[in-house]
């Protein structure tokens, strides 16, 4: 208590200490003594409020408990009393089971007298109900039979509890009521006949479904009551519980099922799309019968069957059952393909479970799948090793029907600008295209598998048309006179290759997510590069066959005594050229700059095979200018053609080479060579001999002085351009050789 004092007056200080901070607030001394004092006695106020409320509240509760003490000693008493009156009360009960029995006999036979009239008139109520059946009125019809069978169960009941081992009474009444059990079946056909044609019915006469399902319901309400009765006495009539609601779900479940399976109006033997027709079919029928549904049916039914979930439920499992049974089916690969399609994108599509008229009503995510997953997975791949061998065959029939066209006497068809093509790659990638379009429809992931499955074949593909490629050359080569058009096709096979090449990157822009290369792409591209590089040598060597004779003329005597050789070499090439202009690019620009590099190589070839020496400073100034000029005809002719960057430097070899014979002073032929070696460091020894061989006035000192000098300080070749000695081979003198060209010596 002390310390709580002590505590108190420390508070105070501490707030008189607050309110006293300032010398003027002195003066306000009695102002705040004043507050104090109010605080004060409000405080002390509600203090005494408090513990007066307190006070009040434990004397009622004292009071109510005085009375509770009073009110159980009553209780306590009048117990007594009741259990000393039933003790003396027993024997008299004993002494009324006579009264008890007399009571229940009584009340059977009230029972009977009240069911008399019912029992005696049980015939006449049987052929009413029976005559209200026919004519369907099910209400009126359903009313009597339960009248009848609330009679027959009453007097059942009455019987049973008289003595529950009697079966020879309990069959008298059995048989007596034995037509009640017919006309409830017969009911019972009807109702389930209304239910088969519930879609029908529905639109006709919805009244007709009503009643019905009031039947069914008021059958349920007395099943439940006499089970309910069974649990309390032992006592079931016969026949019960009917489950007539049970029934009625599996009747329209049946009844869904068969109008599932009532879809195929034809058969796969007498129509090739009947798979279409039948899916087209289901699907028209379940959205249809699905708007009559959420419009009329739920209508008749009571709210708490959840009609339209039921039926949604019903008709999505006959649907899937159907569709497992179609999958199991040998079906062709089209086929698989609508399958599927239908499974996996229109089933949930606003053009069916989908719809906007469905869609408030129901979740269609909840569904479960149509198709289990590994279903799905076995017909995809079973559609693809279809495909594939079916995508085998179209390549390999595609491929025949090109190859006839190789053979045909007119030229093949040109493009819009002008570029000879074939067919082919139309024809291929029209097949993949339409292909691809229906995966697509599946799956994305499919259509990719699917794609990648179209290059993987085309590359064995292509490996093939290389292959035919090279033999349509070869049989040519046999015959040049045949096919007739053998340099159009062919120049169309090499456009093709760029055909190929754009519309495989078109169906990878169109059907691949990434851009990403495949596994196939490498193998492609390097297969195209080949068929239309080796397409493009076929021509050029076709081209070197005709200039053959006109390349062996170079660098002899009658070519230096006068021969229109490279004349006719240009003519040929510039004739070719008009159709080699109808050469996709990049391969026309390759082809041109090959050509001019094989026209200067060969002609480089003429002078290293030494067909001439020339006998003095006349013939080497006559054999040089030549060479100069026909090195600027062939720089004219290959302009004109575009032949490219590389023109000048290959036309300068020839030059080169001329000026090398056109010098008249033999002590300045080391500097000469040297210049021609630093333009074309991939000129040889052997190279340099041959030159010197063909201008004749070269000493062995002098050629052995020059071969040493540029063996000494030889330049290295870089690689940046392309070389123009390195493939042409000096021929080797032989024995032979040496032994004739002396002989001709000696008989000049």
């Amino acid at each position: 208590m002390e310390e709580t004092s002590r505590e108190a007056v420390a508070t105070a200080v501490q707030r008189v200490a607050g309110m006293l901070q300032r010398s003027d607030q002195l003066d306000k001394v009695e102002q705040y003594r004043r507050r104090e004092a109010r605080k004060k006695a409000s405080v002390e106020a509600r203090l005494k409020a408090a513990i007066q409320s307190q006070l009040d509240g434990v004397r009622t509760g004292l009071t109510q408990l005085h009375s509770a003490l009073l009110d159980v000693k009553d209780i306590q008493g009048s117990l007594a009393d009741v259990s000393k009156d039933w003790r003396q009360s027993i024997n008299t009960i004993e002494n009324l089971k006579d009264v008890k029995d007399a009571v229940v006999q009584h009340s059977q036979l009230a029972s009977a007298v009240e069911n008399l009239k019912n029992i005696f008139s049980v015939p006449e109520i049987v052929a009413d109900t029976q005559q209200l059946i026919e004519q369907g009125e099910l209400l009126q019809a359903h009313r009597k039979l339960m009248e009848l069978e609330c009679s027959r169960d009453d007097l059942m009941y009455e019987q049973y509890r008289m003595d529950s081992k009697n079966t020879s009474d309990m069959s008298l009444i059995s048989i007596y009521f034995e037509d009640v059990q017919g006309l409830s079946d017969e009911l019972a056909k009807q109702l389930w006949m209304i239910l088969q044609r519930s879609m029908l019915t529905v639109r006709r006469d919805p009244t007709m479904l009503v009643s019905s399902v009031r039947i069914i319901e008021r059958e349920e309400k007395i099943d439940r009551r006499m089970v309910d009765r069974k649990k309390q006495t032992g006592f079931i009539p016969p026949g019960r519980p009917k489950r007539w609601k049970d029934k009625m779900f599996q009747v329209l479940e049946g009844t869904v099922g068969t109008r599932i399976e009532g879809t195929q109006s034809v058969t796969k033997e007498a129509d090739k799309m009947w798979l279409v027709r039948l899916l087209e079919i289901t699907r028209k029928y379940v959205l249809d019968d699905l708007i009559v549904v959420k419009n009329l049916m739920v209508q008749c039914f009571p709210q708490h069957y959840n009609t339209f979930n039921r039926f949604f439920g019903l008709y999505h499992n006959a649907v899937s059952s159907r569709v497992k049974e179609l999958a199991s089916e040998d079906l062709e690969a089209n086929e698989i393909v609508s399958l599927l399609t239908w499974v996996l994108n229109t089933y949930k599509s606003v053009e069916m479970m989908g719809h906007p008229e469905l869609f408030s009503e129901y979740d269609i995510n909840q569904l479960e799948p149509l198709l289990p997953q590994d279903v799905v997975d076995d017909l995809l791949s079973k559609y693809v090793k279809t495909f594939t061998s079916n995508i085998t065959g179209w390549l390999r029939k595609a491929l025949e029907t090109d190859k006839k066209d190789w053979q045909k006497e007119t030229e093949p068809e040109a493009d819009q600008d002008g570029y000879y093509q074939t067919t082919l790659p139309a024809i291929v990638f029209q097949m993949f295209e339409q292909n691809l379009q229906v995966a697509a429809q599946i799956d994305i992931d499919f259509k990719e598998q699917v794609l990648k499955l179209c290059l993987k074949q085309m590359n064995t593909f292509l490996i093939r048309y290389r292959e035919e490629a090279v033999t349509y050359k070869e049989e040519h080569m046999r015959d040049r006179q045949m096919p007739q058009c053998y340099v159009q096709y062919m120049i169309a096979i090499i456009n093709n290759c760029q055909t190929f090449k754009e519309s495989i990157n078109s169906l990878k822009r169109k059907y691949l997510q990434s851009s990403e290369p495949t596994d196939s792409d490498a193998a492609i591209e390097r297969t195209l590069n080949e068929v239309a590089k080796e397409g493009c040598q076929f021509l050029l060597d076709e081209v070197f066959l005709d200039l053959e004779h006109h390349l062996n003329e170079l660098l002899t005597r009658k070519w230096l005594t006068g021969s229109h050789a490279v004349d006719t070499i240009c003519v040929t090439v510039e004739d070719y050229f008009n159709d080699f202009n109808k050469i996709k690019k990049p391969f026309n620009q390759e082809m041109t700059g090959e050509a001019l590099r094989r026209v200067v190589v060969e002609y480089i070839k003429a002078v290293m095979q030494k067909r001439i020496t020339f006998k003095n400073a006349d013939e080497r100034r006559e054999g040089a200018e030549r060479m100069i000029k026909e090195a600027d005809q062939f720089k004219f002719l290959f302009r004109k053609l575009a032949a490219g960057e590389d023109t000048d430097r290959l036309c300068g070899a020839i030059a080169a080479i001329a000026e090398v014979f056109k010098l008249t002073d033999p002590t300045l032929l080391f500097l000469e060579v040297t210049t021609l070696v630093s333009k074309y460091p991939d000129i040889r020894e052997e190279h340099i001999q041959a030159l010197l061989a063909v201008r004749g006035d070269a000493s062995r000192e002098m050629r052995q002085m020059i071969i040493g000098t540029l063996s000494e300080n030889k330049v290295s070749y870089s690689g940046v351009t392309q070389p123009i000695f390195k493939d042409i081979t000096v021929p080797t003198m032989t024995m032979t050789t040496m032994t004739s060209m002396a002989t001709a010596k000696l008989l000049k």
